[in-house]
């Protein structure tokens, strides 16, 4: 250290920088290594059961049958690379799959079109009996509308007694919550009343447990005391019932232009997300509510509107690195069928082709909207009904199997790298980019688009896979060495 320096002064700078850089690594955790759910499902509270899951699965397997009963025209509906050369008689299909059940190596080398299709169907088909839903919020909001007090208060018991059942049963999804009123000057009161019934009847019929991976919603905050107000009643629950501090944890919705630039000029998502105290664990989009704020109208209003992709970014800059998981909105065109066939009798052949086509074509919308949401890197959305859970599932899946390759050769190249470098002493303090190519086979793995046998493909082992963390990787090699 130069002499020149005042010692005195050289301390103090140096503790003014060692007390900020722990407050920034504080502020910025990094993003979690655990599990994020692949979307939401939202659905109104008046018609939630304990296995609403599986009604649900049965409900798009069906829709998936009646459709798209192979690989060859599901492929075609939602256009995957290729398609269009898939055939199209049953004969030269069955040929097709038999070559493919025989040896898939080979096909997916000779034809990889034939092979994606083919994988992503049968993993859609299997996820769709295993785990239809990953994340269901029970809605009252949007999805349950307003209502006589005394007819919410006995859906917020009933939906808890639901909880209860599903907790028992094991037929709840891995991920759940509820999604309340917001807490406007006309709804807080609901809002809290029913949170708090839910809350109160559930704890008790489970003797103080919650589902695993529990979250509370709060819709359309727009300022800090709205989630301070939530905070502060999720303490008095956690006391009343005798709850760790902390337990409760909670989404917000960002649905306004409020939301994203604030009166004075800056983006208040920090702030709301400061208010919950480190309770918050996700920001999820409110498309329509979003572009209603901006003036965009009824026609207009989707996803991929470009209000929308200014609101993503900014939540995605805004909440980068702080642990606070984003989501991705809905979308509203439902794969339903126009036609319905009369009582005793049938649909005719012009009718059986518009539901195709209507079906087929809001497959496709739901299936590019997932994708594009996937290139940007949001790795949530929301869905609304059945039909759309095999068009996620299968976005995900050929998003994953098209990334896999060029991905476990580049994790290969980079934990070599890294590990060299650790073990010969050097620097290498980009741990965040290894855990980035790590965490593309982690949530692979986690959603069925990946099997933990492909993600092997990147020289690492099973236990540091599942160990789920990058340094912990090389830290292993290191002590290996």
């Amino acid at each position: 250290m130069s002499t020149v320096l005042n010692d005195a002064l050289t301390h103090d700078a140096l503790a003014r920088l060692s007390a900020a850089n722990r407050a920034f690594a504080a502020a910025y955790p990094g993003d979690p290594i655990d599990r994020q759910p692949v979307h939401t499902v939202y659905g109104g509270a008046q018609l939630f059961s304990h296995d609403i899951a599986a009604k649900l699965g049965a409900a798009g397997l069906k829709g998936l049958a009646e459709y798209a009963p192979d690989f060859c025209t599901f492929a075609r509906a939602i256009a995957l690379a290729g398609a269009e050369k898939l055939p199209g008689l049953a004969g030269e299909r069955a040929q097709l799959e038999a070559r493919l059940a025989a040896d898939p190596g080979a096909v997916r080398k000779a034809e990889p079109a034939a092979w994606l299709a083919h994988t992503v169907y049968e993993r859609v088909l299997e996820k769709m009996k295993r785990e239809p839903i990953e994340d269901f919020r029970i809605d009252f909001e949007d999805g349950y509308g307003n209502r006589p007090d005394t007819e919410e208060d006995g859906h917020a018991i009933a939906d808890a007694e639901q909880v209860a059942l599903g907790m028992e049963k094991g037929t709840l999804p891995p991920f759940l919550g509820i999604r309340i009123k917001p807490f406007t000057e006309e709804l807080r009161a609901r809002g809290i009343r029913t949170l708090d019934l839910f809350l109160t009847t559930l704890l008790r019929r489970t003797g103080g447990t919650l589902p695993a991976n529990f979250v509370v919603t709060l819709p359309n905050v727009t300022i800090p005391e709205q989630v301070e107000t939530l905070v502060a009643l999720f303490e008095l629950l956690e006391r009343q019932h005798q709850l760790a501090p902390g337990t409760l944890r909670c989404e917000i919705m960002v649905e306004t232009t409020q939301s994203v630039i604030g009166p004075d000029g800056t983006v208040p998502l920090r702030r709301l997300v400061a208010a919950a105290q480190g309770r918050c664990v996700g920001a999820h989009l409110g498309v329509y509510d979003y572009t209603a704020s901006c003036n965009v109208t009824a026609l207009y209003q989707a996803p991929g509107h470009p209000a929308c992709a200014f609101a993503r970014h900014v939540m995605q800059v805004a909440l980068a690195g702080t642990g606070v998981a984003i989501s991705d909105g809905a979308v509203t065109i439902m794969p339903v069928a126009p036609h319905r066939a009369p009582e005793g009798g049938t649909l005719t052949d012009a009718q059986v082709q518009a539901n195709r086509k209507a079906v087929h074509g809001a497959w496709k919308q739901h299936y590019d909207e997932v994708r594009r949401a996937l290139r940007e890197a949001y790795y949530q959305g929301w869905d609304l009904h059945p039909g759309q859970l095999p068009t996620r599932h299968a976005a995900v899946v050929a998003f994953f199997l098209e990334g896999r390759d060029e991905a476990a050769e580049r994790l290969e190249r980079f934990v070599a790298k890294a590990a060299q470098a650790t073990l010969l002493g050097n620097v290498f303090d980009d741990a965040a980019t290894g855990q980035g190519l790590l965490n593309f086979f982690l949530r692979g793995i986690s959603c069925g688009a990946l099997t933990e046998a492909e993600a092997l493909s990147t020289g690492l082992t099973l236990e540091e896979l599942r160990g789920r963390s990058f340094v912990k990787i090389l830290k292993g090699r290191r002590g290996q060495a």
